[in-house]
């Protein structure tokens, strides 16, 4: 399983248009830490179907979402809820680190 991608041209419906919070990772081909969290992201998105969407962007093909964010370093974690930003978390962590960063902003199960 791969995660979802959205694009500069998607992400106002894939995102901010969403039901549910979505959890957007800015990743790109050349970052190892993107790769090295793929797995865990993959597992969030599978076991928080309920609660949760997960998508992938890549910023290099999707300049014009990682402009508007301000998105600096790879991999950048960012939580939208009703299409506003309510957390971020920078750099690769473990699954437990992003699940209590994102668990305040999601309905319970």
């Amino acid at each position: 399983m791969s995660l979802n991608e959205t694009t500069d041209a998607a992400f106002a419906d894939d995102v901010l248009a969403s039901p549910l919070p979505v959890l957007v990772e800015f990743t790109a081909d050349w970052c190892p830490p993107c790769k090295t969290i793929a797995p865990v992201l993959e597992q969030i998105a599978a076991d928080e179907s309920e609660r949760l969407k997960v998508v992938a962007l890549d910023v290099d093909a999707n300049p014009e979402t990682t402009r508007k964010y301000q998105v600096m370093g790879m991999p950048t974690l960012a939580l939208f809820v009703g299409g506003e930003i309510v957390t971020q978390v920078m750099g690769a962590r473990p699954r437990a680190a992003i699940l209590r960063e994102l668990e305040p902003h999601l309905q319970p199960a």
